[in-house]
Formats: C-alpha cells, structure tokens, sequence
C-alpha cells in the first residue's frame, strides 16, 4: 500500500507547490479534486480538456516528482431535485471521467447524490427508516426511478473510458453504508465501487474490519481519516448529529486526524482487513479535524499511517 493526501488541505497553494509540499512529506500519491464539493484548486479541468499539451505538462508535473494521482474527486449533487444542479453535476463527473482517461488516473471519486421523495420535490430527502409507510414509497422512488438509471449509465461512461467510478458512502445521502453502496453496485455493474471513508463509518458504529470483509473487490479507493465519538453525548442523544462541526463539546461524534479518534490497534486491524480483501492501492490521508491546524493534522496522520501501513508484499511462507 501507498501512503497519499487529499491535495484540498493544501488549496492555499498553486499546483506545483502543493505538489512539491507532497514529496517533501516522503508521500506517494495525490488525490485531486476537479470540482463539486471538493472544489478545483489544482484542477483547471475545462483547460486541461481543451488542450492536450496542457494536460501532458499536468501529468508531467506529477510523474517527474515520483508522484502518483490516485484518484480524480468530484463528490456533487448529480442525483438532487434541481435540474440546474444535477445536470452540472452530471457534467463536471463526465467532465472528470475524460480528465481521468487522459491522464492515466484509475479511480473517480464521487458520491451517490440523494433525490427527492417524489416527483415535483424541490428539495432532496435522506430516509432512514421505513415509517411511517410513505417512506417506503419514497425509496422505491429514489431508488428505481432515479439512482439506478442514472448511476448505470455513470458507470456505463465511465467504463467505456476504462475509469472505475468510487462512491463514497456518507449519510445524507442514498449510498451510506455497506448495504446500500453493494445494492447500487449490484444494479449499476462491478465498474461501480466505493472510496472508503472509516470515519464516515464509525460514527454509525460500523466494524470496519467487517465492513471491508463485505465489500470486498468493491473498494477502489480509500480516504485516512478518523472519528471520535463522545459516549456522553451519544448516550443522551445517539449518533445522529446535525449541530456545526465548530461545536466539538456539544457533538455526538468529530472527525478526527487518524489516531485521535480510535488507536493505532484498530487502524492496524484495518489495514491488514484491506490487505486480506486484496487492496493493495493507496490509503489518501484527508484533513477535517475541528481541533487541529492543517499542518498538524497532516503531520500527525502522516506518521500514524506509517506505522500502521503495511507496504512491502508478503512473500513466502517460510514456516511451512
């Protein structure tokens, strides 16, 4: 496994820059993004697609300095109620799909997006439970007649241009843990599997040695990112939390830099369940952590990743 960063913690600098604060870091990869969520610091996507010379001399950037890109990020809103929204979502995936192909880059890291209820809606509707039985109506609607159709000729796009597309389960939205990013994948094809997010997992009480196990050759990306949960706040109001991400005291859970939210044991145990379900790619190290200065966060999570990571191939089993 290759130790990388998600390049957004360091949007204060220019591309190359950032490239060179990589490397400096001993780092081996890059996760970039290219617009949506993520925002385009070091991504002129519509320059990079209009000019080839342009989009060689971005690659070069990247291979001269040892680097790699690991995956292409443009989590959107290509599922949501607003025509306008959905449809430049759409555009900036595809967009980012032919900058992925031109550039070699394997992975394209997205989120499901999360649809209306009903038709006419004009604001998106997260379910989470089955009643009162209107609800299940709803998600047969959100399902059947927008996710499907969309994200199977998503991957469809995206396999034609030998990408595979990852979708990052995060509540909010329709893909947000294990059970509905397989069902997503079992009606959209294998080209569909996931970048996976620990954090986004812990705070819902995921084992995430047992989640891995499930998905399997499902995952195509991983983020480094931890999550600490506050049992105080959890055992008077359970996991779910919509308070600002500022109020560290008064949550339920906080992401957190990698080793602040659980030990290295269970990082451990998490990369050698990668290994097991045969990923072998890169762990990209991303920065949320209310209480800690980027650089810090950064440094930190660098260092517990090395501990934890295991990068050189097993080899034979000499005790045998």
């Amino acid at each position: 496994m290759r130790i990388g960063v998600f390049s957004v913690l360091f949007r204060e600098l220019a591309f190359e820059a950032m490239l060179d604060r990589v490397v400096a870091a001993e780092l081996q990869a890059v996760e970039i993004g290219t617009g949506g969520y993520p925002g385009a610091d070091h991504c002129p996507l519509d320059q990079l697609l209009a000019n080839e010379e342009a989009c060689r001399a971005y690659g070069r950037a990247v291979e001269t300095r040892g680097l790699s890109i690991s995956a292409l990020s443009c989590q959107y809103e290509p599922l949501g109620p607003d025509p306008g929204l959905a449809a430049a979502a759409d555009e900036l995936f595809r967009k980012t799909v032919r900058l992925a192909a031109a550039l070699g880059v394997p992975v394209v890291n997205v989120v499901s997006g999360t649809p209306a209820g009903a038709p006419g809606d004009t604001c998106p509707n997260w379910i989470t439970t089955p009643w009162p039985p209107r609800y299940r109506a709803m998600l047969d609607y959100q399902w059947n007649e927008v996710a499907i159709p969309y994200w199977k000729r998503a991957a469809a796009f995206a396999a034609e241009h030998g990408v595979k597309v990852a979708v990052e389960m995060h509540p909010g939205f329709l893909v947000y843990n294990v059970e509905t990013l397989l069902r997503l994948r079992a009606a959209a094809g294998a080209n569909l599997g996931c970048n996976l997010d620990p954090s986004h997992l812990f705070w819902n009480g995921v084992d995430l040695p047992a989640a891995i196990k499930a998905l399997g050759q499902a995952i195509f990306h991983v983020h480094g990112k931890d999550c600490c949960l506050d049992p105080r706040n959890i055992a008077v109001n359970g996991c779910n939390d919509a308070k600002p991400y500022g109020l560290v005291g008064e949550r339920s859970w906080t992401f957190r830099t990698i080793g602040y939210g659980h030990d290295a044991k269970v990082w451990r145990d998490i990369v050698s369940a990668l290994r097991t379900a045969g990923y072998d790619y890169v762990i990209s190290l991303e920065h949320e952590d209310a209480l800690m200065a980027p650089a810090e966060g950064f440094a930190k999570g660098v260092a517990q990743l090395r501990e934890v990571v295991i990068q050189e191939r097993p080899g034979e089993l000499y005790w045998l």
